[in-house]
C-alpha cells in the first residue's frame, strides 16, 4: 500500500485520488478534509448588562468581541447548549429571558478574506434564568423617629446585582402612596416623617422592576395633645357645588403655638393651615381627611387624628312625599311627611299645594303654591294641614344653604264629597264594573277645560294615556281591566271628588250594595257609623269579587234637621222681608218729598156694605191730592170693597189701628212754624182667612231723623200685626 503525505499552510477543503497504467486509470476522489487556520486572535463573549443571573422577562444582549482585530474584517459564529438553537451570525444579539434561554453560550470569529481562517472558540459563558420575580427587602435601624431626628432605611435585592432603589411613602393605609423622588444606588435613605414606607429595585433598559418590599411603619414621638377633625357645617355628606370647611382642633392647646399638617386619601393636598375650605365641592373631594399639629417651638407633633370621611354626591337628593290619610273624612287633618336622606343634616322643608295646570297640554302638569306657614320652611320633616275637606294634591322640597332639592312627586288625598266647582260622575253609576262594560267618567263644573287623572299603584297618569278623553268625558273602553282612583282636574285649577273604579274580568262584582254570608244577596246596614268604613268584597260558589272601599261621612246633627223648625224660620223670614221692603219704600218717598215733614200713606181697606154687594158699579177708588200750604202733605187712598164679605163683618175681622205723628220741618232762613200735628187713622180690616194653629208676634220699629239748622223731622211707625184664631187687638192713642 502506497501512501503519500503532503504539508499545507493554507486553510481550505482538501481531497485526493489515485491513478495508474497507460492510459491512466483514476480512482474516485477521497472524502474532503477541511483545513481551518486557527488564528492567534481571541474571541470573548460579553453580557450587556453584565448579569449572569437574569429574571424571566428581563432583556439582555450577548456580544462576541475579537481581541486584536477590526470588527469589519470578521464574520461570527455562535454555539449554545440552551434550548434556543437559533442560527446567529451577527456580532451581537438580544434575548428576552425565559426558561429556554438558560445555558452556555460561546462564539468565534471567521476572517472574511482568509478562507477557513478563524479564531478559536471563546470560553463559554453561562446564563441562569430565574422564573420568579425578585422582591426587595426593606429594613430600618429604628422604628421610632426621635424629635428632630431621622431614621435610616435600607433596601436590598440580595439574589442579583445591578439594582437601583426607589422608596415610597404614604401617611396611612387609606392614603395613596407617594414617591420619594431621589433614588439610591446604595439602597439607603434617611427619613424624618412618620408613616408607612416601602421600596423596590429597578435595572435595565427598558426598566425591569422587582416586587415591592415589605412595609415598615415609622412613628414620631408625640406630645399628649390630641388632634380632631371637625366639619362646619357638620354634614358628612354634601352635594355637588356645596361648600364645607374642615377644621383641625388641637385639644388643650393654644392655636398660636401649632403648625398643622393634613393627609387625605384623594389627590387634593390641603395647605398647612388650621382650616381647609372646600367650595364648590366636586366628587373628587370625596375621601378621608386627617390632621395633626406640630409645635412651633420644638417641632414635636401630635398623633394623627382619627380620619373623617367626606362624601360629595353628584346630584341633590330626590325627596319622597307621603300623605295620610289617603281618603278624607270630616274633621280629618292631613299629615305630610317629606323623606330626604339625612333629614336632620341642616335641611329645611317647604310644603306646597299642587294646582292643576292644563294650559301646556302636558301630562300631570301642576303649579305649586306654598302652604300657609311654610314660606320660611320648617325644621321638621312633617307638616299638618287642617280643615282639608276636598280632594287635593301636595308636593314638598328641602333646602339648605344655597341648594334646593327638586320637587317631590305630587301625592294626593281624596274625598268623595262633591265640591260645587268640580264634580266627577260615573256611568254606569257604580264603582265595580265588568270588563265588558264601557265606563264613562264625566267632569262637570265651572270650567271648559278638563282632564281626568288616575293613580295606579304609585303611577300617576292622564286618562288620554291609557283610555279615551273626549271633551270633559273619559271613556274606559271595553275589555280593559282597571283598579284605580280617578278624579277630575279643571283648567281653573280645581279638583273634583275622587272615585275608586274597579273593572275586572269576572262573573261577580260588588256594586253599591254590601253582600253578607247567607242566602241573601244584599246586606242592609242600619244606623251606619264611622266604624263601618272600610273595604268590602263578596264570595259565591268559590269565586270572589275585588274589594271596594266604603267611606262614611259623619254629618253634625242640629235643630236644622227638624222640619217644623225650618217651616217656622221660613215664615218668619218671609214676613220680615215684606215688612223691610215696605219700610224702605216709605223711607225713599220721605226723602223725595222736599217740603213735607212726612209723607203719610194711609191705606184703608174697607169691607163691602150691603149696597155695594147689590151694585158692583159702586166699587170705586178715591184719591185726595196733597193739600197746599205749610201743612204736612198726606195722601188718602180708598181701595176697592170686597163683595165677598157677609153683612156680619164686624164680628169676623181683625182690626189694627196705626197712628202716625207728623211734624213740620222748618226751612232754612224762615222762622219755624208752630208745631202742627195731624193724626191719621189707618184702619186695616181683613177677614180671618188663615185658619192657623200658631201665633206670631212681630214688632218692627224704624226711626228716621233729619233736618236743617237743628230742626228735625221724626217719624215713628209702629206696626202691630196680630194674626190668630179669633184674636183681636186694638191700638190707640199712639203718638
Amino acid at each position: 500500500k502506497l501512501q503519500w503525505t503532503i504539508s499545507v499552510s493554507k486553510g481550505g477543503v482538501y481531497r485526493c485520488r489515485g491513478e495508474r497504467g497507460e492510459p491512466v486509470y483514476y480512482t474516485e476522489y477521497s472524502d474532503s478534509v477541511t483545513i481551518n487556520i486557527i488564528l492567534s486572535n481571541r474571541a470573548v463573549v460579553t453580557l450587556q448588562p453584565h448579569w449572569t443571573e437574569i429574571h424571566s422577562g428581563e432583556k439582555i444582549t450577548l456580544r462576541c468581541e475579537i481581541e486584536g482585530g477590526d470588527d469589519s474584517e470578521w464574520e461570527y459564529e455562535w454555539e449554545t447548549t440552551s434550548s434556543d438553537r437559533s442560527v446567529r451570525q451577527s456580532e451581537s444579539f438580544e434575548i428576552t429571558a425565559t426558561s429556554y434561554s438558560e445555558g452556555e453560550y460561546k462564539c468565534k470569529g471567521k476572517h472574511k478574506t482568509e478562507v477557513l481562517s478563524s479564531t478559536p472558540w471563546s470560553t463559554p459563558i453561562t446564563l441562569t434564568v430565574s422564573e420568579q420575580k425578585p422582591k426587595a427587602e426593606l429594613k430600618a435601624d429604628v422604628t421610632d423617629i426621635p424629635v428632630g431626628g431621622y431614621v435610616t432605611l435600607t433596601c436590598d435585592v440580595s439574589s442579583s446585582s445591578g439594582w437601583q432603589y426607589y422608596f415610597w411613602y404614604r401617611a396611612d393605609k387609606s392614603s395613596n402612596p407617594s414617591s420619594i423622588n431621589e433614588f439610591s444606588s446604595a439602597g439607603q435613605k434617611r427619613v424624618s416623617k412618620e408613616g408607612l414606607y416601602r421600596c423596590r429595585g429597578a435595572r435595565g433598559n427598558p426598566v425591569y422592576y422587582t416586587e415591592d418590599s415589605n412595609t415598615i411603619q415609622l412613628k414620631e414621638n408625640t406630645v399628649a395633645n390630641k388632634a380632631v377633625v371637625t366639619l362646619h357645617p357638620n354634614w358628612s355628606e354634601i352635594y355637588y357645588k356645596e361648600s364645607i370647611t374642615l377644621r383641625c382642633e388641637i385639644k388643650d392647646g393654644d392655636d398660636a403655638e401649632w403648625e398643622y399638617e393634613w393627609k387625605t386619601s384623594n389627590s387634593f393636598k390641603p395647605p398647612k393651615e388650621k382650616e381647609y375650605s372646600i367650595g364648590p365641592a366636586y366628587t373628587s373631594h370625596s375621601g378621608n381627611y386627617s390632621c395633626k399639629g406640630r409645635k412651633k417651638s420644638d417641632q414635636s407633633p401630635t398623633g394623627w387624628s382619627d380620619p373623617i370621611t367626606l362624601t360629595v354626591l353628584s346630584s341633590s337628593p330626590q325627596p319622597v312625599l307621603t300623605v295620610s290619610p289617603l281618603w278624607l273624612s270630616p274633621g280629618d287633618s292631613v299629615t305630610l311627611n317629606c323623606e330626604v336622606k339625612h333629614p336632620s343634616a341642616g335641611w329645611r322643608f317647604y310644603w306646597y299645594e299642587a294646582i292643576p295646570k292644563l294650559s301646556d297640554n302636558s301630562y300631570n302638569s301642576y303649579n305649586y303654591q306654598l302652604l300657609s306657614g311654610s314660606r320660611n320652611g320648617t325644621e321638621k320633616y312633617s307638616f299638618i294641614v287642617h280643615g282639608q275637606t276636598h280632594t287635593a294634591g301636595y308636593v314638598c322640597r328641602a333646602g339648605r344653604g344655597e341648594m334646593n332639592t327638586p320637587y317631590s312627586e305630587p301625592k294626593f288625598v281624596w274625598s268623595g264629597d262633591l265640591p260645587s266647582s268640580a264634580s266627577l260622575t260615573v256611568s254606569p253609576e257604580r264603582v265595580q264594573h265588568f270588563t265588558s262594560d264601557s265606563v264613562s267618567l264625566e267632569c262637570k263644573g265651572n270650567s271648559t277645560q278638563w282632564r281626568v287623572t288616575f293613580q295606579e299603584d304609585s303611577f300617576l297618569a292622564d286618562c288620554s294615556l291609557r283610555d279615551t278623553m273626549t271633551g270633559s268625558t273619559c271613556t274606559i273602553e271595553e275589555y280593559r281591566s282597571r283598579n284605580n282612583v280617578y278624579w277630575c282636574e279643571s283648567g281653573s285649577g280645581e279638583f273634583s271628588n275622587a272615585v275608586n273604579i274597579t273593572k275586572e274580568n269576572s262573573d261577580i262584582i260588588l256594586n253599591n250594595k254590601l253582600i253578607q254570608n247567607d242566602t241573601r244577596k244584599e246586606l242592609n246596614i242600619s244606623a251606619v257609623s264611622k266604624s263601618d268604613e272600610g273595604f268590602y268584597k263578596c264570595q259565591t260558589s268559590g269565586r270572589e269579587s275585588s274589594q271596594s272601599w266604603m267611606s262614611v261621612t259623619v254629618v253634625a246633627v242640629s235643630r236644622l234637621g227638624n222640619p217644623s223648625y225650618l217651616l217656622i224660620l221660613m215664615i218668619v223670614g218671609l214676613i220680615c222681608g215684606v215688612v223691610l221692603i215696605i219700610l224702605l219704600l216709605l223711607l225713599y218717598r220721605c226723602r223725595q218729598s222736599k217740603d213735607s215733614c212726612l209723607i203719610r200713606r194711609s191705606i184703608q181697606s174697607e169691607s163691602t156694605n150691603q149696597d155695594s154687594a147689590t151694585n158692583p158699579a159702586a166699587q170705586h177708588h178715591e184719591y185726595s191730592p196733597p193739600l197746599q200750604g205749610d201743612a204736612c202733605h198726606y195722601e188718602s187712598i180708598k181701595g176697592p170693597e170686597d163683595t165677598a164679605h157677609d153683612a156680619n163683618q164686624s164680628q169676623s175681622h181683625d182690626v189694627t189701628y196705626s197712628l202716625i205723628e207728623l211734624k213740620n220741618i222748618g226751612k232754612k232762613g224762615k222762622k219755624p212754624e208752630p208745631d202742627s200735628t195731624i193724626y191719621s187713622d189707618v184702619r186695616l180690616e181683613t177677614e180671618g182667612r188663615l185658619q192657623c194653629c200658631f201665633k206670631l208676634m212681630l214688632k218692627c220699629i224704624m226711626v228716621h231723623t233729619g233736618g236743617d239748622n237743628g230742626s228735625a223731622c221724626s217719624s215713628v211707625i209702629i206696626l202691630n200685626i196680630s194674626t190668630g184664631c179669633q184674636k183681636r187687638q186694638n191700638l190707640s192713642n199712639v203718638s
